[in-house]
Protein backbone atom coordinates (compact mmCIF):
# COMPACT_ATOMS: atom_id res chain seq x y z
CA UNK A 1 0.00 0.00 0.00
CA UNK A 2 1.34 3.58 -1.28
CA UNK A 3 1.67 6.35 2.06
CA UNK A 4 -1.00 8.41 2.42
CA UNK A 5 -0.13 12.13 1.56
CA UNK A 6 -0.57 14.87 4.31
CA UNK A 7 -3.62 16.52 4.99
CA UNK A 8 -4.98 19.82 4.38
CA UNK A 9 -4.89 20.32 8.43
CA UNK A 10 -1.83 18.96 8.75
CA UNK A 11 -2.74 15.57 10.83
CA UNK A 12 -1.23 12.35 9.68
CA UNK A 13 -3.06 10.55 7.50
CA UNK A 14 -1.43 7.40 8.17
CA UNK A 15 -1.92 7.65 12.13
CA UNK A 16 -5.54 8.51 11.37
CA UNK A 17 -6.16 5.15 9.58
CA UNK A 18 -4.05 3.32 11.91
CA UNK A 19 -6.35 5.05 14.64
CA UNK A 20 -9.78 4.52 13.22
CA UNK A 21 -8.88 0.90 12.44
CA UNK A 22 -9.05 0.47 16.60
CA UNK A 23 -12.45 0.73 15.69
CA UNK A 24 -14.50 -2.48 15.38
CA UNK A 25 -17.20 -2.90 12.50
CA UNK A 26 -19.52 -5.14 11.25
CA UNK A 27 -19.58 -5.97 7.83
CA UNK A 28 -21.95 -5.34 4.99
CA UNK A 29 -22.75 -5.74 1.50
CA UNK A 30 -25.05 -3.05 -0.75
CA UNK A 31 -26.70 -4.88 -3.24
CA UNK A 32 -28.60 -2.71 -5.96
CA UNK A 33 -30.01 -3.40 -9.78
CA UNK A 34 -29.31 -1.59 -12.45
CA UNK A 35 -30.22 -2.21 -16.40
CA UNK A 36 -31.01 -5.85 -15.50
CA UNK A 37 -27.53 -6.19 -13.91
CA UNK A 38 -26.76 -6.82 -10.22
CA UNK A 39 -23.99 -4.91 -8.59
CA UNK A 40 -22.70 -5.54 -4.89
CA UNK A 41 -20.01 -3.66 -3.51
CA UNK A 42 -18.59 -4.40 0.44
CA UNK A 43 -19.29 -1.69 3.04
CA UNK A 44 -17.82 -1.37 6.73
CA UNK A 45 -18.64 2.07 6.47
CA UNK A 46 -22.60 1.99 7.36
CA UNK A 47 -24.86 2.83 10.78
CA UNK A 48 -28.33 3.72 11.37
CA UNK A 49 -29.41 7.24 11.78
CA UNK A 50 -32.77 7.78 12.55
CA UNK A 51 -35.62 6.08 14.18
CA UNK A 52 -38.36 8.63 12.41
CA UNK A 53 -37.96 8.08 9.82
CA UNK A 54 -36.18 4.97 9.72
CA UNK A 55 -32.95 5.79 8.27
CA UNK A 56 -29.88 4.18 7.70
CA UNK A 57 -26.41 5.68 6.19
CA UNK A 58 -23.18 4.22 4.18
CA UNK A 59 -20.21 5.87 2.73
CA UNK A 60 -19.26 4.88 -0.71
CA UNK A 61 -15.56 5.99 -2.18
CA UNK A 62 -16.45 8.36 -5.37
CA UNK A 63 -14.02 6.29 -7.40
CA UNK A 64 -15.69 3.21 -6.72
CA UNK A 65 -17.52 1.79 -10.26
CA UNK A 66 -20.92 0.69 -7.58
CA UNK A 67 -20.52 4.95 -6.77
CA UNK A 68 -22.59 5.98 -9.88
CA UNK A 69 -24.36 3.16 -9.88
CA UNK A 70 -25.98 3.03 -6.83
CA UNK A 71 -27.05 6.71 -7.07
CA UNK A 72 -28.51 6.05 -10.23
CA UNK A 73 -30.71 3.38 -9.20
CA UNK A 74 -32.25 5.07 -5.86
CA UNK A 75 -33.24 1.22 -4.23
CA UNK A 76 -30.81 -1.13 -2.98
CA UNK A 77 -30.44 -3.44 -0.05
CA UNK A 78 -28.17 -4.14 2.52
CA UNK A 79 -26.99 -7.54 4.37
CA UNK A 80 -25.52 -7.36 7.42
CA UNK A 81 -23.19 -10.22 7.21
CA UNK A 82 -22.20 -12.84 9.45
CA UNK A 83 -19.25 -14.90 11.29
CA UNK A 84 -19.24 -17.46 8.41
CA UNK A 85 -19.29 -14.64 5.57
CA UNK A 86 -15.69 -13.67 5.39
CA UNK A 87 -15.68 -15.28 1.73
CA UNK A 88 -18.81 -12.92 0.81
CA UNK A 89 -17.09 -10.30 1.83
CA UNK A 90 -14.08 -10.34 0.11
CA UNK A 91 -15.47 -11.25 -2.74
CA UNK A 92 -17.52 -8.26 -3.38
CA UNK A 93 -14.45 -5.94 -1.71
CA UNK A 94 -12.37 -7.05 -4.72
CA UNK A 95 -11.96 -3.78 -6.73
CA UNK A 96 -12.12 -5.07 -11.03
CA UNK A 97 -14.00 -8.01 -10.63
CA UNK A 98 -16.02 -8.75 -13.67
CA UNK A 99 -19.42 -6.73 -13.33
CA UNK A 100 -21.69 -9.51 -15.14
CA UNK A 101 -22.44 -12.61 -12.79
CA UNK A 102 -21.41 -10.90 -9.85
CA UNK A 103 -23.46 -13.08 -8.16
CA UNK A 104 -22.95 -16.46 -9.40
CA UNK A 105 -22.20 -18.75 -6.90
CA UNK A 106 -23.92 -16.90 -4.40
CA UNK A 107 -26.79 -18.15 -2.19
CA UNK A 108 -29.33 -15.27 -2.31
CA UNK A 109 -33.13 -14.03 -2.27
CA UNK A 110 -34.25 -10.86 -3.96
CA UNK A 111 -35.84 -8.67 -1.69
CA UNK A 112 -39.78 -7.88 -2.35
CA UNK A 113 -39.07 -4.06 -2.29
CA UNK A 114 -35.98 -3.82 -4.58
CA UNK A 115 -35.78 -6.38 -6.35
CA UNK A 116 -31.52 -6.06 -5.19
CA UNK A 117 -30.06 -9.33 -3.14
CA UNK A 118 -29.89 -10.36 -0.09
CA UNK A 119 -27.60 -13.00 0.65
CA UNK A 120 -29.23 -16.07 2.36
CA UNK A 121 -26.28 -15.63 5.41
CA UNK A 122 -26.50 -12.21 6.70
CA UNK A 123 -28.03 -11.85 10.13
CA UNK A 124 -29.98 -8.90 9.15
CA UNK A 125 -30.68 -7.22 6.16
CA UNK A 126 -32.39 -3.98 5.15
CA UNK A 127 -34.17 -2.89 1.77
CA UNK A 128 -33.83 1.17 1.30
CA UNK A 129 -34.42 3.88 -0.91
CA UNK A 130 -32.08 6.83 -1.55
CA UNK A 131 -33.40 9.38 0.92
CA UNK A 132 -30.14 11.84 0.97
CA UNK A 133 -26.85 12.24 -0.87
CA UNK A 134 -24.44 14.09 1.17
CA UNK A 135 -20.59 14.80 -0.07
CA UNK A 136 -18.06 13.16 2.25
CA UNK A 137 -14.72 14.12 0.86
CA UNK A 138 -13.55 11.20 -1.13
CA UNK A 139 -17.13 9.43 -0.11
CA UNK A 140 -20.08 10.05 -0.68
CA UNK A 141 -22.86 9.27 2.39
CA UNK A 142 -25.90 7.54 1.10
CA UNK A 143 -28.92 7.91 3.37
CA UNK A 144 -31.30 5.54 2.71
CA UNK A 145 -34.97 5.36 3.87
CA UNK A 146 -35.89 2.18 5.41
CA UNK A 147 -38.63 0.31 3.25
CA UNK A 148 -37.87 -3.53 4.83
CA UNK A 149 -36.42 -5.19 7.39
CA UNK A 150 -35.86 -8.89 7.96
CA UNK A 151 -33.71 -11.38 9.83
CA UNK A 152 -32.79 -13.88 7.32
CA UNK A 153 -30.72 -16.39 9.60
CA UNK A 154 -29.33 -15.80 13.51
CA UNK A 155 -25.76 -15.93 14.30
CA UNK A 156 -22.55 -13.59 15.29
CA UNK A 157 -21.88 -10.65 12.94
CA UNK A 158 -18.44 -10.74 10.65
CA UNK A 159 -16.58 -8.06 12.46
CA UNK A 160 -13.20 -5.82 11.13
CA UNK A 161 -10.83 -5.05 13.31
CA UNK A 162 -7.28 -3.78 13.25
CA UNK A 163 -6.92 -4.73 9.50
CA UNK A 164 -8.53 -8.18 10.05
CA UNK A 165 -11.73 -10.22 9.73
CA UNK A 166 -13.23 -11.12 13.70
CA UNK A 167 -16.39 -12.46 14.95
CA UNK A 168 -17.09 -12.28 18.90
CA UNK A 169 -15.99 -15.30 20.11
CA UNK A 170 -12.24 -14.77 18.04
CA UNK A 171 -12.00 -11.61 20.13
Amino acid sequence: MQPLPPTATGADAEQFRRVVGRFATGITVVTTVADGIDHAMTMNAFTSVSLEPLLILFCVEKVARFHDVVLAADTWAVSLLGAGAEETSRRFALRGRPIEGQLDGCDYRRGPRTGAAIFAGAIGSLECRTHAVHDGGDHTIVIGEVLGVDTPADGEPLIYHAGRYRTLSSG
